[in-house]
């Protein structure tokens, strides 16, 4: 009897470690994707980025998508990318809190508006990202300004905890590990 109940412990730790969390996928630009002569500042706004979730740039290949630092974003310094990709399809996924910069590498482009700054809270997604408020400033004059429907797409993924991520139970899971450990030993 003790060896099953080993091995119902055994199935319920790993199953409390396999925890599905809700992520979202944002489609940067929605309709518009990466690309020149579009608002990425009103884009993010009412939106809410959180660790785990993903953002989706959809671009032709004469662009590029670099991560890059707050200096090189605030004054479109080309060249000292932390991280590039050219191939029209890149998923960014967001692995710690704090801002992230994204510019076009391409010489002119983050001046003309390719330029993202997403701020991620730490946490997964629960809910859709909010609307925007009525009380959001417009667009300067300075920018073009697009209207485009919201494609923002809630997707739910399994996260598996493995060496290269911080990842840590819930309390509840927590709590309930130790109670079933707890349990198998006063049977044994």
């Amino acid at each position: 009897m003790a060896s099953s109940s080993v091995g119902v412990a055994c199935l319920v730790l790993v199953l409390c470690m396999v925890v599905p969390s809700l992520a979202t996928d944002f489609t940067v630009g929605d309709t518009s994707g990466w690309s020149t002569g579009v608002d990425y500042g009103t884009w993010t706004q009412g939106k809410t980025f959180k660790v785990g979730d993903s953002l989706v740039f959809n671009y032709p290949t004469s662009h590029t998508v670099d991560e890059v630092s707050k200096s090189d974003y605030s004054t479109c310094t080309v060249g000292n990318a932390i991280t590039t990709d050219n191939t029209g399809a890149t998923t960014i996924t967001l692995k710690t809190a704090g801002t992230h910069y994204f510019i076009c590498g391409v010489i002119g482009h983050c001046g003309n508006g390719m330029k993202l700054a997403v701020t991620v809270e730490s946490g997964s997604s629960t809910a859709a990202p909010k609307s925007p408020s009525s009380s959001s400033s417009p667009p300067s004059s300075d920018k073009p300004s697009t209207t485009t429907p919201s494609t923002t797409t809630t997707t739910t993924t399994t996260k598996v905890p493995d060496s290269s991520s911080s990842w840590s139970l819930s309390p509840f899971v927590a709590f309930v590990t130790t109670w079933v450990a707890i349990f198998v030993m006063v049977i044994s």
